[in-house]
């Protein structure tokens, strides 16, 4: 809307001066001579305005390009962040940690229900989600955190099981990336051993892990970042540290990756292209062949009120267009 009050000027403004221009032609047959005289000098001024916004094009492109390699770059090191997270995740599903009865009580009992269903039970879409929260459970409130760590290894918020190969994609679908980010998906580590352990440390026998597993799980935790865990053994704060540092993380920066990586070309530059677009055809295109071909005068009065009612919107857009650009 902060377009429309000029754009409509810009059309009057062009119809007024098509209409003055061809009553003066009427009036004054001479006034042909004039306009093909003053058609160089309308060709000049679209044609320098034009190499200036193709320059400015050309150069953003490369601007836009580069920020994207970079952008491309940052997001393949922290997916394969991701990656590594979400190995650690399978190890820890598949160990002995974990009560006895409770994988066989989630998967098997409760087969079709997710994380994300428990945590959105409010919105009534699932009764069975309503119906495990009003159940009396026997396993220490830890079917929480195991239903959390279930929900990672999918890859898609409507998957109920998780599947027989875990997937590592290339790109995580957005999709799955926001609920993992809206439901603080990892932070479970963080709070079942780190802020609460002291209540749930019975529940949870991380030691149960087999050993091989934990020095692998070592490795990859090193692998995500080695200042955060080098001095890291196995242990309740480790496995809080790096929850934390996935939620707080790994997560955000995921999605604020994905999302610089889904937006489209500024604003200013389509801004720019269409008013590129009007001066090559109205100020260089048509006169042109108009004084090559000898077409009829209103052609060149066409052209010269395109290109005076050109200039005027973008003397009056121009700078709101630049200061709504940055404060956007």
């Amino acid at each position: 809307m902060y377009a429309f009050v000029p754009l409509l000027l810009s059309g009057l403004l062009c119809i007024a001066l098509i209409f003055l221009l061809w009553q003066k032609l009427v009036d004054e047959p001479e006034f042909t001579v004039k306009l093909s005289e003053l058609a160089t000098v309308f060709i000049s001024i679209s044609g320098f305005l034009s190499a200036i916004i193709m320059v400015y094009l050309a150069a953003s492109a490369l601007t836009v390009k580069t920020n994207r390699n970079q952008v491309i770059d940052s997001l393949s090191k922290v997916t394969q962040q991701m990656h590594h997270f979400r190995s650690i995740i399978e190890l820890l599903m598949q160990s002995k940690m974990w009560l006895p009865g409770l994988k066989e009580y989630i998967d098997e009992e409760y087969a079709g229900l997710t994380f994300f269903e428990v945590k959105e039970f409010y919105k009534g879409k699932s009764k069975l989600a309503i119906e495990f929260l009003q159940e009396h459970h026997n396993y220490a409130d830890t079917e929480n955190l195991y239903l959390e760590l279930k929900a990672l290894l999918m890859t898609d918020p409507k998957q109920k099981k998780i599947p027989e190969t875990i997937s590592y994609p290339k790109v995580y679908d957005k999709p799955i990336v926001e609920k993992w980010l809206e439901h603080k998906c990892g932070s479970g580590l963080w709070y079942y051993f780190g802020y609460k352990y002291g209540i749930y440390k019975e529940a949870l026998d991380y030691e149960a892990v087999f050993e091989r597993h934990q020095e692998k799980i070592m490795t990859l935790a090193n692998t995500i970042d080695s200042k955060a865990f080098e001095d890291s053994s196995f242990n309740e704060v480790f496995l809080s540290k790096l929850g934390e540092y996935m939620a707080n993380e790994v997560l955000p920066k995921l999605y604020q990756f994905q999302d610089r990586m889904d937006e489209r070309l500024p604003a200013i530059m389509r801004y720019l292209y269409g008013i590129f677009l009007l001066l090559v055809l109205f100020g260089v295109l048509l006169p042109l062949t108009s004084l090559l071909f000898s077409w009829a005068p209103l052609l060149l009065i066409i052209s010269f009120s395109f290109v005076v009612s050109t200039i005027f919107f973008i003397a009056t857009t121009f700078y709101p267009f630049i200061t709504r650009e940055v404060n956007n």
